[in-house]
């Protein structure tokens, strides 16, 4: 394995500098969005690209995520490889059309003539008081369409390499950010790394039970995990699910039938998505390893609560994951 020498930066220095670099190589990578050239990107993802690049490398597009988003997929069929922004996740309804019926299918539909190398990066997940229309979590809807890659990183390390790793693939990559990880710092490496595109991470090595998450919902498993193992002296492995679409059924396999239960941790709502779908896994792939039924922490199925709150009541955190886990073991 190559070795590298690390540098602890933001979430969001992370992808601007995926960006960068990406950019600097290949002069057929272009990035659009709203606010992302003169502004820098509302979460400063694209800062100095501009100034850099310039505005045909870096293009500040109008509120129109049809269009814009289209115009990327029609560029990529002709080599181009553009990062499309959409600033919010709530706002990628509009672009669906262009991103499921053309991006995900042009492969398949050409025999193999035509790709469409884009990579759609969104910031999702409930921030503070958003209110419901700037609160989605959305991933359900993407990881249920073929030809179309979904990744969600859940730190600054994942951030640039998955990035990275999304402007070389041939296939359309949907990249889920979190809105709320944008300042989080991490180890990311000095040297250029490609994070798979496929997978996942054993985020902390366990025996007891596994507990699933991706994005944010990690983060409340590493909590939790801790908090199990001092009070109550259960090791939680933690896994991470970098990659939505496809999930990683030999790495779910692999986990649970080590620790015998499982329980997923996510922030969107429960009718179908990740839990429904890492649940199905276990069932057909390593049922008869389960000492207990697997278990799913998600969010209230309400539009988001503006209200304090109320917001804070329809979403789970750590201390949900370890009630559940307590429940498991019989100790709640």
């Amino acid at each position: 394995l190559k070795e590298y020498s690390m540098a602890n930066i933001m979430y969001w220095e992370a992808i601007q500098r995926a960006h960068d670099e990406e950019m600097a190589r290949d002069p057929l990578v272009i990035c659009m969005g709203e606010d992302i050239g003169v502004a820098g990107g509302t979460y400063k993802a694209t800062k100095g690209l501009y100034e850099k690049y310039g505005p045909l490398r870096v293009m500040d597009t109008p509120i129109s995520e049809g269009g814009f988003t289209g115009l990327a997929i029609g560029a990529s069929f002709l080599g181009v490889r553009p990062i499309v922004e959409l600033m919010s996740v709530n706002f990628a309804w509009l672009a669906m059309d262009q991103m499921f019926n053309s991006a995900a299918k042009v492969r398949y539909m050409s025999g193999g003539q035509l790709t469409a190398p884009c990579v759609f990066r969104s910031a999702g997940g409930a921030a503070h008081q958003l209110g419901a229309q700037h609160s989605a979590r959305m991933e359900k809807v993407f990881m249920g369409i073929a030809g179309l890659r979904v990744v969600t990183p859940s730190n600054p390390k994942q951030a640039y390499g998955l990035l990275k790793s999304a402007i070389r693939s041939d296939d359309p990559v949907f990249i889920n950010e979190h809105e709320l990880m944008y300042n989080m710092k991490g180890e990311v490496p000095d040297g250029e790394y490609f994070h798979p595109l496929e997978g996942s991470d054993v985020a902390r090595a366990g025996t007891d039970v596994t507990l699933f998450g991706y994005n944010i919902s990690v983060h409340w498993c590493l909590k939790a995990a801790e908090i199990l193992d001092k009070q109550y002296g259960i090791s939680a492995e933690v896994v991470d699910l970098y990659s939505l679409s496809p999930l990683d059924r030999a790495g779910i396999r692999k986990s649970v039938s080590k620790t015998h239960r499982a329980v997923i941790a996510e922030e969107d709502e429960a009718p179908v998505g990740v839990g429904s779908g890492v649940i199905a896994i276990i069932n057909e792939e390593c049922f008869f390893e389960l000492d207990a039924a697997p278990v799913r922490i998600h969010s209230a199925l309400v539009p988001q609560p503006y209200n304090h709150t109320l917001e804070k009541a329809a979403i789970p955190d750590h201390e949900d994951v370890v009630k559940a886990v307590l429940k498991l073991f019989g100790k709640a």
